[in-house]
């Protein structure tokens, strides 16, 4: 339901005894939850929120929010569906984390339903990898502490590391979360080490989502910063042609800006492989790059296995993933 034909409704509904109109009520007695003392000071985009108390019921907004309080030993009541195919059940990094215990939908990429997050009575709302607004921010905040995105980036273009430390810091487990991100790190670093050859080697991370249509990311969408970490490098043809783009993160390409990604290696994300393999073989432009001509092409599927779809979330529990699936396809 559109945030617009929710507001009479949000008007009558209550939330725990506190009418969804007034800020959800602080506790002025401090807390503490393994080492972190509550309440919490928390900034964002959208300013400072206080978490009066451990959270117990969480709604993630962000298309991969859910993966962090995962990765934390807690499991949100409610998530987002990532274009309908409901990946909080299905990824093979957190289907044993989910359990039985799948979350209620609440809304689709950006689009929320307040109704259905009022009724879960949440307790702390986080939207880190998100394009929420300042409306749907200043709406959510009347149910539940909310935590919207990093500071200093783009929506969409924070560092994982940037998103998890925040959503952590707001759960009361910053340390935790910093002792996942340095193993992450760690692993990252040691496939630099095995493969010198990486470094500042140039990327083109492409969808050809459509015959003569492709979609090309740059640096910092998720896909393309997981090879970075690699040690690859993006070039900022491309980073520059995706932030002057609608979509800041990628930029769709037709077959006569090919060039675009004519680079020392080209990854290409697809559900099918075989069939944009053929749709390719018969793409002249597409034949004619170096990087084609030189056997410098990688076809990597979304699913089955799920590795694109691994490189898409680019979490700390779909990286490990990602490393030891993605890697040795790379490295032969």
């Amino acid at each position: 339901m559109m945030l617009s034909r929710l507001v009479a409704a949000l008007a009558v509904l209550t939330l725990a005894g506190c009418g969804v109109g007034d800020p959800p009520a602080t506790s002025s007695s401090p807390t503490s939850d393994g080492g972190a003392t509550f309440p919490i000071e928390v900034e964002h985009k959208y300013g400072t929120t206080t978490i009066s108390s451990k959270p117990e019921r969480i709604v993630t907004l962000g298309l991969s929010d859910q993966d962090a309080v995962l990765a934390l030993d807690a499991k949100p009541v409610g998530a987002i569906d990532w274009f309908l195919e409901r990946p909080y059940g299905k990824w093979p990094w957190t289907k044993d984390l989910w359990g039985d215990t799948p979350p209620e939908i609440v809304g689709e990429r950006d689009d929320y339903n307040l109704e259905k997050i009022l009724n879960l009575k949440p307790d702390l709302i986080l939207a880190q990898y998100s394009g929420m607004s300042k409306e749907q921010y200043d709406e959510l905040s009347k149910i539940a502490p909310t935590v919207g995105q990093p500071v200093g980036f783009e929506d969409y273009g924070a560092p994982w590391q940037d998103m998890f430390l925040l959503g952590a810091k707001a759960m009361g487990h910053e340390a935790a979360a910093k002792e996942q991100i340095a193993a992450v790190d760690d692993k990252f670093a040691a496939v630099r080490e095995e493969h010198p050859e990486w470094k500042d080697k140039t990327v083109a991370v492409v969808d050809p989502y459509e015959s003569g249509k492709f979609t090309v990311f740059q640096e910092t969408d998720p896909k393309a910063a997981f090879l970075v970490e690699l040690g690859f490098t993006v070039p900022e043809e491309i980073n520059k042609a995706a932030r002057e783009s609608v979509y800041g993160n990628a930029v769709e390409i037709s077959s006569e800006r090919l060039d675009m990604i004519d680079r020392d290696l080209i990854v290409i994300l697809t559900f099918d492989v075989p069939a944009a393999q053929q749709q390719l073989a018969a793409n002249p432009v597409f034949q004619e790059l170096a990087a084609v001509k030189e056997g410098r092409v990688l076809y990597v599927p979304y699913e089955e296995p799920a590795i694109g779809a691994a490189l898409s979330f680019n979490t700390v529990i779909s990286i490990p993933y990602a490393i030891d699936e993605f890697v040795p396809l790379l490295a032969k």
